[in-house]
Order: C-alpha cells, then structure tokens, then sequence
C-alpha cells in the first residue's frame, strides 16, 4: 500500500497516476493511516500550510520516525522543501531527514511556470512541469543527483527519499512514480513482505493523459 500525504495540495493528481499504474493506495492523515504504508508521496501545495498541519496532526515526529526506519518517502515541490534540512531564507522549519537546501518559489512567481523535457538517470526523458518550484542549492555528499536543469539539481535521491521539484503526477507521467514503486518494493522486501504493491500489471513508462499542464505565460 502506498500512501498519499492528504492534509493539502495535489492529492487527487497522485491517486490518479497511482491507480492508473493499479497501486493500492490511500490517503494518509493519521499516524494510524501512516502506519498502513508501505511508501508515502508528500504532495506538492503550500509547504507552510503542510508543515503546520503536520505538527498540528502529530505527524511530524511520525514521518522522521519512520523515514528513519527505511520507509520509503517521495516529495514533489513542496514535499521536497518539507523533506529538506534547510530552507533558505525562510522561517520554515522542514522535516530536516534529507541533506539538501531548498529556496521556495526560486524560480519566480506563477507566471514564470513552465514545462521542460529532463533525462533523468536510469529512466530517460521525462516531460516535467514546474510550477512556482524550489530550487535545491546545495546537496550533500550522500544525496545522489538523477537529473538536473538549468544547472540545479531537479531530481535527488537520498537512499529511502526521493525528492522532485517538479510535478510528474500533473503532466500524467508516470515513470518517475515508477521508480519510487521500486524503492517502495525494495522496502517490503528487507521487511519479509515480498508481495507486489500493484493490484494489477499495466505497461511500465507510459504516460497518461495529464491532470493540468499550465504553459509558460
């Protein structure tokens, strides 16, 4: 079971790539909820709304908990802040469980959204969307960078984290979730839980018809 941080923003878009790939999934709220999954997406919304929300939950000291336990978490845009161990500039205070520096909003405001084709390592060229995103500014010496553009890192992971500051699940594409079900399966099987997270067996790397694609204005 995968689940899908559900306390703001782009919950909707990863359910549906998640049930065109035939994951079981569900919406996480609860340490209960949490307690459920097998691998967590942290949606991309509003990243100080998710943080106080997460306090305001107890779910803050949960996820650390369980990150630090090997459970799998992928962040896009404002999960990848929330994943962070500084935001720069800000008075956001992250989960701090992944060795990046995030800037909010770097690239400028709505406006200057836009959609770019990326090739990230091990899965090729993927149609990303970036929408008032993050900009990682520095990494450490364990993340490992999977894709970049304009010269920043894009896509890092960090063994069980993967954070993007991009929104894959908003163009339909749906290779890069695939990769985190990699790692989601990888999981069930150091935890003796060798069955497949899929409820049924679709094409791998396909793209699905997209959600929302703003254009650059």
């Amino acid at each position: 079971m995968v689940g899908i941080l559900a306390l703001q923003g782009d919950v909707r878009e990863h359910l549906v790539i998640l049930e065109r790939l035939g994951v079981d999934a569900m919406e996480v709220r609860t340490e209960k909820d949490l307690s459920r999954v097998d691998g967590l997406i942290l949606p991309g919304g509003e990243s100080t709304t998710i943080s106080n929300l997460l306090r305001r939950h107890g779910l803050d000291k949960a996820l650390v908990r369980e990150a630090k336990r090997g459970l799998p978490l992928f962040g896009t845009c404002a999960g990848a802040i929330l994943l962070a161990n500084q935001v720069v500039g800000e008075d956001l205070v992250p989960l701090g469980l992944m060795d990046i520096a995030v800037r909010r909003n770097a690239y400028g405001p709505q406006a200057e959204s836009f959609e770019e084709d990326v090739e990230i390592k091990g899965i090729g060229t993927v149609f990303a969307c970036f929408i008032r995103a993050p900009i990682i500014e520095n990494i450490g010496e364990d993340v490992e960078v999977l894709a970049e553009v304009r010269g920043r890192p894009v896509l890092v992971r960090q063994g069980n984290l993967l954070a993007a500051t991009f929104h894959p699940e908003l163009v339909g594409e749906t290779r890069v979730h695939e990769f985190f079900l990699q790692m989601v399966a990888a999981h069930r099987v150091a935890k003796g839980r060798v069955t497949s997270v899929r409820s049924s067996r679709p094409a791998p790397g396909t793209r699905a018809s997209p959600i929302r694609a703003p254009r650059t204005s």
